[in-house]
């Protein structure tokens, strides 16, 4: 039997293999699983742009706090800082009693954050994963609740904390906001897409109870999400202000509320207002800079998907 060579194949008629081939189609991607984008200049100038835009209301209350009332009314306001911030903030803090204001902040903060965390994300798995009656008409009479504006419930929730004897303390404030209709959505929403049936069913035929499956399945998997709204709920409860000025006293206030005493007067100075302003704005820069990378990792864990 006679071997035919690839080039009397051709000339038969029959393409050979090795003969032409097709040039590939370019291909739009760069080869390399993960790999980052690498943006142009008009995004480094966007980035620029939008970070300075963010950063000059800070500075400027830095400017402000470290000037005179004179100098931060002129015509010509100054652009550089002063030296009288030092001065500013003592007088702030002074006037406003703003140490006991950041610890009633801290305790309304920390316990508002630590619970809506626990409830939000116990009946958020509970929405997502498992199966009663009434689950979805329960779940949409949550999230109709985000329609209703705080404003109507404020006289008869200042009756019940009347009633119950907590007016000008703190646990009027603490106890109406324990758990959040959005905290419960938003933890509905990634639970159902985060935490597989499968995890679930595992657990549950290992014998882990259902106390076992929370701690154990859920909240590792819930921690992303976790880490996104504690940040919400702490700056939300940090920066409250209309529902603590109603429930609270001028002797127990919280930080914002102590901030609108310090500005209530008939001429308030605003070179200490804004000394105020940044006391309040430091712990929450202290709360980003030390979680910042885990909130930025829970952000971009519920973006990417796959």
């Amino acid at each position: 039997m006679t071997m035919t060579s690839p080039t009397k194949v051709s000339e038969l008629g029959v393409p050979a293999r090795s003969a032409h081939r097709a040039p590939k189609r370019a291909s739009r991607f760069k080869p390399g699983a993960g790999q980052q984008l690498k943006g142009g200049p008009f995004a480094y100038i966007a980035l620029a742009v939008v970070g300075i835009g963010s950063l000059l209301p800070l500075y400027w209350t830095l400017v402000a706090a470290s000037h005179t009332q004179d100098e931060v009314l002129a015509t010509t306001p100054p652009f550089l800082p002063g030296g009288r911030l030092f001065h500013n903030l003592e007088a702030a803090w002074t006037q406003a009693h703003l140490g006991k204001a950041i610890v009633n902040s801290v305790i309304v903060a920390g316990c508002i954050t630590a619970a809506t965390l626990f409830f939000c994300t116990l009946a958020g798995y509970a929405f997502a994963k498992m199966r009663f009656r009434g689950r979805n008409a329960l779940m949409t009479g949550v999230v109709l609740t985000l329609t209703i504006p705080p404003q109507l419930s404020v006289v008869p929730l200042f009756m019940m904390m009347a009633d119950l004897g907590w007016g000008g303390n703190l646990e009027s404030v603490i106890f109406p906001t324990l758990v959040s209709a959005f905290g419960v959505f938003f933890m509905r929403q990634y639970l159902s897409e985060a935490l597989p049936y499968e995890l679930i069913e595992a657990a549950k035929i290992d014998g882990a109870s259902n106390f076992r499956i929370v701690l154990s399945v859920v909240l590792p998997v819930a921690r992303p999400a976790m880490m996104v709204l504690g940040m919400l709920t702490f700056v939300q409860a940090w920066n409250d202000f209309f529902w603590p000025y109603l429930a609270l006293n001028q002797q127990n206030p919280t930080l914002q509320v102590a901030l609108g005493q310090l500005s209530a007067s008939y001429t308030p100075d605003t070179s200490i207002v804004m000394a105020g302003a940044l006391i309040s704005t430091l712990p929450l820069l202290v709360v980003f800079v030390i979680f910042g990378k885990q909130i930025v990792g829970g952000i971009m864990s519920g973006a990417v998907k796959g």
